[in-house]
Protein backbone atom coordinates (compact mmCIF):
# COMPACT_ATOMS: atom_id res chain seq x y z
CA UNK A 1 0.00 0.00 0.00
CA UNK A 2 1.43 3.36 -1.11
CA UNK A 3 1.94 5.78 1.75
CA UNK A 4 0.80 9.37 1.21
CA UNK A 5 2.90 10.68 4.09
CA UNK A 6 6.18 12.52 4.07
CA UNK A 7 8.98 11.43 6.37
CA UNK A 8 11.61 13.23 8.39
CA UNK A 9 11.57 16.26 10.73
CA UNK A 10 9.13 18.25 8.59
CA UNK A 11 6.56 15.45 8.72
CA UNK A 12 6.95 15.15 12.49
CA UNK A 13 6.40 18.90 12.82
CA UNK A 14 3.30 18.56 10.66
CA UNK A 15 1.91 15.87 12.96
CA UNK A 16 2.61 18.06 16.00
CA UNK A 17 0.78 21.00 14.42
CA UNK A 18 -2.28 18.86 13.62
CA UNK A 19 -2.40 17.81 17.25
CA UNK A 20 -1.65 21.20 18.81
CA UNK A 21 -4.17 23.22 16.76
CA UNK A 22 -7.39 21.83 18.25
CA UNK A 23 -5.86 21.59 21.73
CA UNK A 24 -4.98 25.30 21.72
CA UNK A 25 -8.42 26.18 20.36
CA UNK A 26 -10.14 24.16 23.10
CA UNK A 27 -7.96 25.80 25.75
CA UNK A 28 -8.79 29.25 24.37
CA UNK A 29 -12.50 28.39 24.43
CA UNK A 30 -12.39 27.22 28.06
CA UNK A 31 -10.48 30.31 29.20
CA UNK A 32 -12.73 32.70 27.28
CA UNK A 33 -15.96 31.03 28.45
CA UNK A 34 -14.78 31.08 32.08
CA UNK A 35 -14.21 34.85 31.88
CA UNK A 36 -17.74 35.44 30.58
CA UNK A 37 -19.75 35.91 33.80
CA UNK A 38 -22.45 38.47 33.02
CA UNK A 39 -24.49 36.54 32.04
CA UNK A 40 -22.58 33.29 32.64
CA UNK A 41 -21.70 31.53 29.40
CA UNK A 42 -23.81 28.41 28.75
CA UNK A 43 -22.09 26.03 26.27
CA UNK A 44 -25.31 24.27 25.28
CA UNK A 45 -27.26 27.49 24.78
CA UNK A 46 -24.88 30.21 23.62
CA UNK A 47 -23.42 30.54 20.15
CA UNK A 48 -19.77 29.52 19.91
CA UNK A 49 -19.09 32.61 17.78
CA UNK A 50 -20.28 34.90 20.58
CA UNK A 51 -17.11 34.06 22.51
CA UNK A 52 -15.26 36.16 19.95
CA UNK A 53 -17.45 39.26 20.12
CA UNK A 54 -15.24 42.10 21.43
CA UNK A 55 -18.11 44.32 22.58
CA UNK A 56 -21.03 43.68 24.94
CA UNK A 57 -24.14 43.45 22.77
CA UNK A 58 -27.21 41.42 21.92
CA UNK A 59 -26.63 39.36 18.79
CA UNK A 60 -28.94 36.72 17.30
CA UNK A 61 -31.22 37.05 20.28
CA UNK A 62 -28.53 36.34 22.87
CA UNK A 63 -26.77 38.72 25.24
CA UNK A 64 -23.03 38.53 24.68
CA UNK A 65 -20.29 39.75 26.99
CA UNK A 66 -16.88 38.20 26.30
CA UNK A 67 -14.11 40.18 28.07
CA UNK A 68 -11.44 37.81 26.71
CA UNK A 69 -12.74 37.71 23.15
CA UNK A 70 -9.21 38.29 21.85
CA UNK A 71 -8.13 34.97 23.40
CA UNK A 72 -10.81 33.06 21.50
CA UNK A 73 -10.15 34.89 18.24
CA UNK A 74 -6.41 34.26 18.56
CA UNK A 75 -7.11 30.59 19.22
CA UNK A 76 -9.20 30.29 16.07
CA UNK A 77 -6.64 32.02 13.86
CA UNK A 78 -3.83 29.94 15.36
CA UNK A 79 -5.80 26.75 14.70
CA UNK A 80 -6.40 27.74 11.08
CA UNK A 81 -2.77 28.56 10.36
CA UNK A 82 -1.26 25.46 11.98
CA UNK A 83 -3.86 23.20 10.35
CA UNK A 84 -2.80 24.37 6.88
CA UNK A 85 0.90 24.12 7.70
CA UNK A 86 0.49 20.75 9.40
CA UNK A 87 -1.30 19.16 6.46
CA UNK A 88 1.16 20.64 3.95
CA UNK A 89 4.15 19.28 5.90
CA UNK A 90 2.72 15.86 6.72
CA UNK A 91 1.05 14.88 3.45
CA UNK A 92 2.99 14.18 0.27
CA UNK A 93 0.94 15.93 -2.41
CA UNK A 94 2.85 14.07 -5.14
CA UNK A 95 1.21 10.78 -4.19
CA UNK A 96 -2.12 11.12 -5.97
CA UNK A 97 -5.58 12.50 -5.31
CA UNK A 98 -5.84 11.51 -1.64
CA UNK A 99 -3.13 13.80 -0.23
CA UNK A 100 -4.18 16.57 -2.62
CA UNK A 101 -7.81 16.29 -1.48
CA UNK A 102 -6.86 16.19 2.20
CA UNK A 103 -4.56 19.20 1.82
CA UNK A 104 -7.23 21.16 -0.05
CA UNK A 105 -9.80 20.35 2.63
CA UNK A 106 -7.33 21.39 5.34
CA UNK A 107 -6.76 24.71 3.55
CA UNK A 108 -10.52 25.34 3.29
CA UNK A 109 -10.93 24.51 6.98
CA UNK A 110 -7.94 26.60 8.00
CA UNK A 111 -9.06 29.65 6.06
CA UNK A 112 -12.60 29.15 7.35
CA UNK A 113 -11.74 29.01 11.05
CA UNK A 114 -9.34 31.94 10.64
CA UNK A 115 -12.12 34.01 9.08
CA UNK A 116 -14.31 33.25 12.09
CA UNK A 117 -11.62 34.71 14.32
CA UNK A 118 -10.89 37.76 12.16
CA UNK A 119 -14.41 38.79 11.12
CA UNK A 120 -16.88 38.77 14.02
CA UNK A 121 -20.57 37.92 13.74
CA UNK A 122 -21.47 41.20 15.41
CA UNK A 123 -24.49 43.44 14.88
CA UNK A 124 -22.18 46.03 13.33
CA UNK A 125 -20.82 43.54 10.80
CA UNK A 126 -24.35 42.39 10.02
CA UNK A 127 -25.21 45.97 9.17
CA UNK A 128 -22.14 46.66 7.02
CA UNK A 129 -22.22 43.29 5.25
CA UNK A 130 -18.93 41.93 6.59
CA UNK A 131 -20.71 39.23 8.60
CA UNK A 132 -21.12 37.22 5.40
CA UNK A 133 -17.41 36.35 5.66
CA UNK A 134 -17.94 35.14 9.22
CA UNK A 135 -20.80 32.87 8.15
CA UNK A 136 -18.91 31.70 5.07
CA UNK A 137 -15.90 30.84 7.22
CA UNK A 138 -17.97 28.97 9.79
CA UNK A 139 -19.85 26.88 7.24
CA UNK A 140 -16.67 26.26 5.26
CA UNK A 141 -14.78 24.84 8.24
CA UNK A 142 -17.72 22.69 9.36
CA UNK A 143 -18.32 21.10 5.97
CA UNK A 144 -14.71 20.75 4.81
CA UNK A 145 -13.50 19.72 8.28
CA UNK A 146 -15.96 16.84 8.55
CA UNK A 147 -15.33 15.76 4.95
CA UNK A 148 -11.60 15.79 5.82
CA UNK A 149 -12.30 13.25 8.56
CA UNK A 150 -14.28 11.08 6.11
CA UNK A 151 -11.56 11.15 3.45
CA UNK A 152 -8.86 10.47 6.05
CA UNK A 153 -10.87 7.51 7.33
CA UNK A 154 -11.38 6.10 3.84
CA UNK A 155 -7.64 6.60 3.21
CA UNK A 156 -6.65 4.99 6.52
CA UNK A 157 -4.30 2.38 5.04
CA UNK A 158 -2.52 5.02 2.98
CA UNK A 159 -2.02 6.99 6.19
CA UNK A 160 -0.71 3.97 8.05
CA UNK A 161 -3.80 3.84 10.30
CA UNK A 162 -5.35 0.64 11.57
CA UNK A 163 -8.99 -0.17 10.83
CA UNK A 164 -10.28 1.02 14.19
CA UNK A 165 -8.82 4.51 13.75
CA UNK A 166 -10.03 4.66 10.17
CA UNK A 167 -13.54 3.76 11.25
CA UNK A 168 -13.34 6.28 14.09
CA UNK A 169 -12.48 9.06 11.63
CA UNK A 170 -15.35 8.06 9.34
CA UNK A 171 -17.73 8.00 12.32
CA UNK A 172 -16.53 11.45 13.41
CA UNK A 173 -17.11 12.88 9.93
CA UNK A 174 -20.61 11.42 9.71
CA UNK A 175 -21.44 12.57 13.23
CA UNK A 176 -20.25 16.10 12.50
CA UNK A 177 -22.24 16.37 9.27
CA UNK A 178 -25.38 15.16 11.05
CA UNK A 179 -24.77 17.82 13.68
CA UNK A 180 -24.39 20.44 10.95
CA UNK A 181 -27.73 19.48 9.37
CA UNK A 182 -29.49 19.63 12.75
CA UNK A 183 -27.79 22.96 13.51
CA UNK A 184 -28.94 24.47 10.21
CA UNK A 185 -32.50 23.20 10.73
CA UNK A 186 -32.47 24.65 14.24
CA UNK A 187 -31.37 28.04 12.90
CA UNK A 188 -33.25 28.24 9.59
CA UNK A 189 -36.54 27.01 11.01
CA UNK A 190 -36.33 29.62 13.75
CA UNK A 191 -36.39 26.99 16.50
CA UNK A 192 -33.07 28.13 17.98
CA UNK A 193 -33.17 25.52 20.74
CA UNK A 194 -29.78 24.84 22.33
CA UNK A 195 -27.81 26.44 19.52
CA UNK A 196 -24.53 25.80 21.32
CA UNK A 197 -25.26 22.07 21.55
CA UNK A 198 -25.83 21.57 17.82
CA UNK A 199 -23.04 23.95 16.85
CA UNK A 200 -20.56 21.98 18.96
CA UNK A 201 -22.03 18.73 17.65
CA UNK A 202 -20.91 19.88 14.20
CA UNK A 203 -17.55 21.34 15.26
CA UNK A 204 -16.07 19.08 17.92
CA UNK A 205 -15.86 15.93 15.73
CA UNK A 206 -13.58 17.93 13.41
CA UNK A 207 -11.29 18.87 16.27
CA UNK A 208 -11.23 15.34 17.67
CA UNK A 209 -10.41 14.03 14.20
CA UNK A 210 -7.47 16.42 13.76
CA UNK A 211 -6.15 15.62 17.24
CA UNK A 212 -6.54 11.86 16.67
CA UNK A 213 -4.79 12.01 13.31
CA UNK A 214 -2.01 14.25 14.60
CA UNK A 215 -1.34 12.09 17.67
CA UNK A 216 -1.35 8.88 15.62
CA UNK A 217 0.93 10.32 12.96
CA UNK A 218 3.30 11.67 15.60
CA UNK A 219 3.55 8.24 17.20
CA UNK A 220 4.09 6.66 13.79
CA UNK A 221 6.80 9.14 12.86
CA UNK A 222 8.54 8.58 16.19
CA UNK A 223 8.45 4.81 15.64
CA UNK A 224 10.08 5.29 12.24
CA UNK A 225 12.92 7.25 13.82
CA UNK A 226 13.49 4.51 16.39
CA UNK A 227 13.42 1.79 13.72
CA UNK A 228 15.87 3.73 11.54
CA UNK A 229 18.20 4.25 14.51
CA UNK A 230 18.09 0.57 15.48
CA UNK A 231 18.72 -0.42 11.88
CA UNK A 232 21.77 1.85 11.71
CA UNK A 233 23.12 0.33 14.93
CA UNK A 234 22.72 -3.21 13.55
CA UNK A 235 24.51 -2.28 10.34
CA UNK A 236 27.44 -1.00 12.37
Amino acid sequence: MTSILRTGPAARLGAVLLLVGPLVSWAAELVTAAAWTNPRYAPLYNWVSHLGLPERETAFGQAADSPLAWVMNTGWVFYGVVLILGAALLLDQRKGWRPIALTALAVLSGVGVSLVGVVHGSTENLANGLAVFHFLGAQSVIVSGNVFALVAGVSARHLGLDRSRGRALIALGVLGLIGFVLFMVDVRAGIEWNIGLFERWAIYPIMVGHALLGATMLTRQAARVVDAHEGAVLVR
